[in-house]
């Protein structure tokens, strides 16, 4: 079993273990991927003989002790157990009733009761103030409706180890959607809720246009009023440049590649939107370690290789043994069959690689390594439908005279928690930084972070890591720190040092190979402008991706991670050295 980081550790306890009637643990790392590789390995006691399962239990252990594939957060916390809920998140429609949006909420409870999260699209709900013929009186609006989600979420924790996580969508073209796009301006509002406009190629044209744009009620799909196209995008920019929210999902660009149009198109996503999906649709999650496959400074594709066909199968098993909290997932789950299989550890293995994350070099193997798991991918779930069949609605797929188990196979998701279990960085993000300090993983405990691949190249080039330290944990770069040699500087690049443009490159080289969706921040530095955010936006847009998510640093009171020293971190005040020294360690 690979060596687990003490943040790791504490994680590991702090949300994943087992624990007895008195909360107490009983079990440790490998008793748990024990656990869930038994679990999962269950499904195949239905293709296989009982000797056959074993084998796969046993391999499906190794990859995850080893710490070179993770599946999602509920498969880790429920598999083997007899909750047994394995999927990351679900969406559901909200229709424009009561009973049904009620009969929704309901149903969101159990996800989140179970450790998913939910993903809905609020369009449907017709506008504040619009006339309701059966009582007289006057609509809520969608807004109204957001807020009982969020206070339902609010009581509720996922499986009683992490708050509840929703994704609210309103489209473009819906009246309130004014409202909406300001929604989060005050602090504390819609928390348990990540906020997306769901945006048309109409719109986005009609803003590049200067034009005007319909809002449309949706109940009877006439228009109510017109107002400028880029009136609108720019009070959309200006509420996420001030706190992160709204977001941007590119509705006609997810359509346009909907792998199930005969079905009918996706309106919404998941929580962190790399999935997007139908109603009743469940996320099935997992990520390799890219970070683990460098051998002799290159690639290693053949371990690669070897490792995507063992997670392919691992997740479609998940999918034969997920206990879902409704009959509705259930269904959809096993007729369409969707699994998303990600990666971590992207930023190390181009460090290991001695590759710059914003350069040409980077985004073109980016590109290679995207197309060659999806290639395999592909190969994996072919052979899958040999032996098992394939997926029950391959007639409503874009090409359904290609026989396979699952209907997507891809999705990079933004793996915060695993990739601390996995030691490595976060999706296919860039170092957030050399040294900083994350925040609330253990329910209000912060965790103080020095690279340790950082600590390893310092070391071998002879340099004193810890005065760079020291003086890097101001700012949480390197840039103007002396003493730091070329090479080291030159590929610990971090989040707030790369550029939004390439940061955008680099999600769409992920994403031309991706058939879900690639979940990634567009970091920006504390004096970026809405006109920013907005150039942002439209180039995400002609860049093909399927969504856009901003964050200006220092825009919210709290955030996850915070750059350098926080003492507020530690248990006690110890000194800046000791903390550098143990975080150093971590690797």
């Amino acid at each position: 079993m690979a060596d687990l980081t003490p943040h790791a550790l504490r994680v590991l306890r702090a949300r994943y273990f087992l624990r007895d009637a008195e909360g107490r643990p009983v079990e440790d790392a490998a008793a748990l991927f024990r656990r869930v590789a038994r679990g999962v390995a269950a499904a195949e006691l239905d293709y296989g003989s009982r000797k056959d399962a074993e084998a796969w239990a046993e391999r499906f252990e190794a990859a995850m002790a080893g710490l070179d594939f993770l599946p999602n957060s509920p498969t880790l916390m429920n598999a083997g157990t007899p909750l047994g809920q394995l999927s990351a998140c679900f969406v559901l429609p909200i229709d424009d009733a009561i009973d049904a949006i009620f009969q929704t909420l309901h149903q969101t409870a159990l996800v989140h009761q179970s450790g998913g999260g939910t993903g809905f699209n609020f369009s449907a709900v017709r506008p504040e103030g619009d006339r309701v013929v059966r009582t007289g009186g006057r609509a809520s609006g969608p807004l109204s409706f957001l807020r009982v989600f969020d206070r339902a979420t609010e009581e509720m924790r996922q499986g009683g180890k992490r708050r509840g996580a929703n994704m609210g969508i309103l489209d473009a073209d819906h009246p309130d959607v004014e409202a909406f796009a300001d929604a989060k301006r005050r602090p504390g509002v819609l928390r348990n809720f990540n906020l997306s406009v769901g945006a048309t190629d109409a719109f986005l044209e009609a803003v590049e246009a200067d034009a005007d744009w319909a809002l449309v009620n949706p109940r009877d799909r006439r228009e109510v009023r017109r107002l400028p196209a880029r009136a609108l995008f720019r009070r959309i920019a200006e509420a996420a440049w001030a706190g992160g929210d709204p977001g941007m999902v590119f509705l006609s660009t997810i359509n346009r590649q909907n792998p199930l149009p005969g079905l009918g198109p996706i309106r919404a996503t998941n929580p962190c939107g790399e999935v997007p999906l139908l109603p009743y649709e469940s996320c099935n999650l997992g990520s390799l370690n890219l970070a683990r496959r460098v051998r002799g400074g290159e690639v290693d594709w053949e371990g690669l290789r070897g490792l995507v066909h063992l997670a392919v199968r691992f997740l479609d098993d998940v999918i034969r043994v997920n206990r879902y909290p409704a009959t509705p997932f259930a269904l959809m789950a096993e007729r369409n069959r969707k699994i998303g299989l990600g990666v971590m550890g992207w930023a190390e293995m181009l460090i290991r690689l001695g590759l710059p994350y914003d350069t040409e070099a980077a985004r073109r193997l980016a590109g290679e390594v995207a197309a060659f798991v999806r290639a395999e991918a592909e190969a994996a779930s072919a052979a899958l439908a040999r032996e098992r069949g394939a997926f029950p609605n391959l007639p409503y797929a874009r090409d359904p005279e290609r026989p396979r188990r699952h209907a997507t196979l891809l999705s990079i998701a933004p793996t915060g928690t695993i990739s601390i279990i996995a030691g490595t960085t976060p999706s296919i993000e860039p170092l957030f930084a050399v040294a900083y300090t994350r925040e609330g993983v253990l329910g209000g405990e912060a965790l103080p972070e020095v690279n340790p691949l950082f600590v390893r190249m310092m070391e071998e080039h002879g340099a004193d890591w810890r005065r760079v330290v020291r003086e890097v944990a101001a700012t949480g770069t390197l840039e103007d720190v002396p003493g730091v040699p070329e090479e080291v500087r030159r590929v610990f690049r971090s989040a707030l040092e790369v550029s939004p443009e390439d940061h955008l490159k680099m999600q769409a080289a992920w994403q031309a190979h991706v058939d879900n969706a690639v979940s990634k921040t567009i970091n920006l530095r504390p004096e970026a402008t809405p006109e920013e955010i907005e150039r942002i936006y439209l180039e995400a847009w002609r860049l093909g991706l399927k969504g856009v998510t901003v964050f200006r640093y220092g825009s919210k009171g709290q955030q996850v991670l915070e750059l350098g020293f926080h003492p507020r971190g530690l248990k006690k005040p110890e000194p800046l050295q000791t903390w550098a020294e143990e975080a150093g360690k971590e690797g």
